[in-house]
């Protein structure tokens, strides 16, 4: 299940800046696949979610440098928490 996942991309002046991947649910951060300073393609798992025991992967939307993962293995998310930034 791909849908669980937020994109929010910060602009400045009309220019793409940074990918935010928020959390569109309450879950358990099952398990942390990336780290930050990886270069990620779209498509990539950043982490997988767990939530009503279905495993739910958390990818990335756009090709870039994984800035910060603010998340680490058995943290909770809430909807809208943040769990990375890809620029």
């Amino acid at each position: 299940m791909i849908g669980y996942i937020g994109r929010h991309v910060a602009k400045r002046e009309g220019l793409d800046m940074a990918e935010e991947i928020r959390a569109e649910m309450v879950a358990n951060v099952w398990k942390v696949v990336a780290t930050a300073g990886d270069t990620v393609a779209e498509g990539d798992t950043l982490v997988i979610l767990e939530s009503m025991k279905m495993e739910i992967p958390v990818i990335a939307e756009s090709d870039g440098v994984l800035q910060q993962l603010v998340v680490n293995e058995g943290d909770v998310v809430q909807d809208g928490d943040l769990i990375a930034v890809i620029a």
